[in-house]
């Protein structure tokens, strides 16, 4: 039997107020940060330590993943969009009429870079007594399912969209102007996230993996990315040419993210942690 496609088009924005709307988009954020607040803390609680100390964590990662994202979309995609108006990199504002029109363009490589180098923040002033690597393997655990729910925001906004499957099968993007279906690859990148997801946690609660530290963040770099270079094949490229007609932007920054990982998962046991 041939799958018909289904035909999408949603309203991006759940509320318009004028000068600031409230997008499905925005709200896949809030409930990306507010799922990863409550698993941190129970991640906390089974370590015996005090669970206030996530909300200092929860402001960290929250600035360092929205700058990075947003820095990470500007640098490695979109600079063309916005040479010529940089103060739409951190102030998403129109002037005539004045409008919010909020962070439309944000990359989960920024977003991984971002939040490494708030944990060293964090860390420093908030959790001094703990290593880098023990407060990174399990801030790590929570993201995974954070990201499955930012790409069901994108779905809502109709972006980042798959190839054209030219079969009956798949989404067709009508806010987009199309008839003919794309493969729907937001919904392939949340369900990969959602499996990485249930490893992490698994090694967390059920192994002893956590006691090796770096093992999880190292185990969550090569999933993650894995997924996200896996489910690029069947995204539309958002960067100009691929890299020799092959590989596009989103795949070549997730190898040397992969790399990382099986260095921190095959890496000898050190006696003293990273501090």
């Amino acid at each position: 039997m041939i799958l018909q496609a289904i035909n999408w088009n949603p309203e991006p924005i759940l509320f318009d107020l004028g000068a600031v709307a409230i997008r499905w988009y925005s709200l896949s954020w809030v409930a990306a940060f507010l799922l990863g607040i409550y698993i941190e803390k129970k991640i906390y609680k089974k370590d015996g330590m005090d669970e206030e100390i996530v909300d200092s964590l929860f402001m960290y990662v929250a600035l360092a993943t929205i700058l990075g994202a947003r820095l990470g979309e500007v640098f490695f995609y979109s600079w063309g969009d916005f040479k010529d108006k940089p103060w739409q990199i951190l102030f998403p504002v129109q002037f005539s009429p004045f409008k919010i029109i909020g962070f439309a363009g944000l990359a989960s490589h920024g977003a991984a870079i971002g939040v490494i180098l708030a944990i060293f923040l964090f860390k420093k002033y908030k959790l001094p007594q703990k290593s880098y690597l023990w407060i990174i393997d399990r801030v790590v655990i929570a993201v995974p399912l954070g990201g499955a729910f930012i790409r069901l925001g994108n779905l809502m906004n109709s972006e980042i969209v798959g190839k054209y499957t030219n079969t009956d099968y798949g989404f067709v993007f009508q806010k987009l102007g199309e008839s003919a279906p794309r493969y729907p690859t937001q919904i392939y990148e949340a369900i990969g996230y959602v499996f990485v997801f249930v490893v992490l946690i698994w090694m967390y609660w059920k192994t002893n993996m956590k006691q090796r530290e770096g093992v999880l963040f190292g185990w969550f770099m090569i999933l993650l990315w894995m997924v996200r270079f896996v489910v690029e094949f069947w995204k539309e490229k958002q960067d100009g040419e691929n890299f020799a007609n092959y590989l596009n932007m989103g795949q070549i920054l997730s190898i040397p993210m992969i790399l990382i990982g099986v260095y921190f998962v095959l890496r000898k046991p050190v006696n003293k942690a990273l501090k």
